[in-house]
């Protein structure tokens, strides 16, 4: 493993679901950009791109798995939302409600 230059290290929550995983795919490629909600055209635009990757996501239908979506609070202070792939069988936690630790390590 190459040295690492720089660490950082935080901590947030993780909220786990079971999602279809055709739909969490299809949204996932459908993105939403600032650009898009500058004007009602350009939001309506969006707003249909999004639908009809969710009604082609309900038509492949490939099965569920299980995502966390875990938000953190940046340096800056933003807060930042990511997905993460658990599997397909239900991580064994108590609650869907679980804390996390995101590092970052920058290396050559």
């Amino acid at each position: 493993m190459e040295e690492s230059l720089h660490k950082a290290e935080f901590t947030g929550v993780a909220r786990i679901s079971k999602v279809p995983l055709s739909i969490a795919r299809g949204l996932a490629q459908a993105k939403i950009t600032p650009q898009d909600l500058s004007n009602p055209v350009s939001f309506q635009l969006a707003f249909s791109r999004l639908y009809e990757a969710l009604m082609k996501s309900l038509e492949k239908g490939e099965g569920e798995t299980y995502v966390a979506e875990v938000k953190f609070i940046d340096s800056l202070g933003n807060e930042v939302t990511f997905a993460v792939d658990v599997g397909e069988e239900p991580p064994a936690f108590s609650s869907d409600a679980v804390k996390v630790r995101v590092i970052v390590e920058f290396y050559e």
